[in-house]
């Protein structure tokens, strides 16, 4: 049976995170969804994605394949009910097609309104990651569960006597994590340090935390959970319920909370996040398919930033800050709360980054990693650049 992991709606929704990856590949507690749903289905998947992203994340049909929601955040009930489908069956929740099982003609021919037509309806909990700020709001959860997942029947490495271990919580220590004088609580949830991770002296870490492969957090930090640290990132400073995804750095002191930044991302000394309005109300933000501000539900929500975009020293985002892909955000004042992709400049004034510009940055950015920028990842942040110039006029 082929897993494969599809976009429905929910991608629109959860732009400017999903203009360079599908919904699948976004992380949530110690995992991405995808690799979730690899874990709990003991397979490897594909994806079902956009044209110009398939490039990147091509579909691999077989003669059997369970095509399963991408946004949604696996569970062992809804796991074996959608592992159970006889070929032709499909599940729904409300308006939300959960999975199909078909042959290949089907999978590569996918309609998902077809196959809502004859889904039976679940009655159970699903958790949907849906919208942008799903993403912090539901870390927590995502932690504990993924802490059950990959660490089950294994054995911790030890932390140094040096290390203060306040609570009776779990922890979790991959080989090569190194780390002396720092304080971690467990009171409030699971510790997971990843491998060849470090956390310096000093530091002040609440769980449920996250600290992803070779990631360190920097000298006297302040973190409260829920936060993820992807993989290859740095921080500092003060981060409160945040999920940063991988190869990004918020080295320096600032503070960063209910957030969520993208891959190759870097967050210049002293920037600093509102996440509460003055006024204690709801806070709204932008809404791609709508193209207008909609309401969160949250009373707490900072900063959403889309891949490869930067800030310079001293930055400032309000509450509820949307910032497209590529995007170089400088200069003093508050910025404006909806920054489209490719955006060069800051409260005063942007114009258009350009695109060249950009590829020679990442490039650079990428190198000093060993990853290339291939010509795939050039292809889709040419169609972003052209795409987001309706939302720079």
């Amino acid at each position: 049976m082929q897993l494969i992991l599809f976009d429905d709606r929910s991608c629109d929704n959860l732009l400017p995170l999903t203009f360079t990856r599908p919904v699948a590949d976004l992380r949530v507690g110690i995992l991405t969804i995808a690799e979730k749903w690899e874990r709990y289905l003991n397979t490897t998947s594909s994806f079902l994605t956009r044209e110009y992203l398939a490039g990147k994340y091509p579909l691999l049909a077989g003669e059997d394949n369970l095509l399963v929601n991408g946004s949604i955040l696996p569970d062992k009930t809804v796991t074996q009910l959608l592992k159970g489908l006889d070929t032709g069956g499909a599940l729904k929740k409300g308006d939300t097609l959960l999975g199909a099982r078909m042959g290949r003609s089907g999978a590569e021919n996918f309609i998902e309104e077809e196959w809502m037509a004859v889904a039976e309806e679940y009655t159970g909990e699903v958790s949907l990651v849906d919208y942008p700020w799903k993403i912090f709001k539901l870390n927590g959860q995502e932690i504990e569960a993924d802490f059950e997942l990959v660490t089950r029947g294994r054995t911790s490495e030890p932390l140094s006597d040096t290390v203060r271990v306040i609570g009776k919580g779990r922890v979790f220590v991959e080989p090569g994590f190194k780390g002396e004088y720092f304080t971690i609580n467990t009171s409030s949830g699971s510790f997971y340090l990843g491998r060849d991770s470090e956390i310096m002296e000093g530091s002040l870490i609440r769980g449920p935390f996250v600290l992803g492969e070779a990631s360190v957090v920097k000298l006297s930090a302040k973190i409260y959970g829920p936060t993820t640290i992807g993989p290859f990132s740095k921080v500092g400073g003060e981060i409160n319920n945040s999920v940063i995804h991988s190869q990004s750095n918020k080295g320096h002191d600032g503070y960063l909370g209910n957030a969520v930044i993208g891959q190759w991302c870097n967050l210049g000394a002293d920037t600093n996040n509102s996440n509460l309005k003055n006024n204690y109300s709801e806070v709204k933000a932008w809404n791609y398919p709508k193209r207008q501000f909609i309401k969160t539900g949250l009373q707490f929500c900072g900063l959403i930033m889309g891949d490869h975009s930067k800030c310079g020293i001293n930055t400032m985002f309000n509450t509820g800050t949307m910032v497209g892909v590529a995007a170089n955000i400088f200069g003093s004042g508050y910025q404006k709360n909806h920054i489209p992709s490719f955006s060069w400049g800051g409260a005063t004034g942007m114009i258009t980054n350009n695109i060249e510009k950009v590829f020679e940055t990442a490039s650079l950015v990428m190198e000093r990693r060993d990853i290339e920028l291939t010509t795939q990842d050039r292809a889709i942040l040419q169609y972003i650049y052209d795409f987001s110039e309706q939302f720079r006029k």
